[in-house]
């Protein structure tokens, strides 16, 4: 017998070892694709409540994706959120799973009243650029802390 591989969608602890493995995968990728200045690793611990949220995509047993989100107030500024640390593994690339992470990140960035959706990806993605596209995200210049890079790509959404 099979086990089942229906996707499923949950809030994760971001300390998890299934989330630490899949973390490390995606750091690991980045650090292949970009100088360690233009890596942008955001710790467990930022991502974590009351700051942050963080998701897994389960298929069976397996932690197939995760993504999080940091809640920043700027002052002078509107609240947003910052989308970190999605990475899907392969096996679920082109099924929905990024997409579906994005959705629960933005979500949750309603329910708390934020209305603004920020993040930051590198130009040797573009699966990545082409999702945040489709999901409407619109290219700006560097925020928060960012500094401009040619290796960056800053985009935000209004939700």
């Amino acid at each position: 017998m099979s086990s089942d591989l229906t996707p499923r969608l949950a809030p994760l602890d971001p300390g998890h070892p299934a989330a630490q493995a899949l973390m490390a995968r995606s750091e690991a990728l980045m650090s292949s694709l970009y100088p360690s200045e233009s890596n942008h690793f955001e710790p467990a611990d930022g991502l974590r409540a009351p700051h942050g949220a963080f998701w897994g995509l389960w298929l069976g047993e397996t932690l197939a994706g995760c993504g999080g989100v940091k809640h920043h107030v700027p002052a002078g500024e509107p609240a947003y959120g910052e989308i970190k640390r999605l990475f899907v593994l392969d096996i679920a690339r082109g099924q929905g799973a990024a997409k579906r992470l994005m959705a629960a990140l933005e979500a949750d960035l309603l329910q708390r009243g934020v209305r603004l959706a920020r993040l930051e990806t590198g130009i040797h993605q573009p699966e990545a650029l082409g999702l945040y596209k489709r999901l409407g995200y619109v290219e700006r210049g560097p925020f928060g802390g960012y500094a401009l890079d040619p290796l960056s790509v800053f985009f935000e959404k209004a939700l």
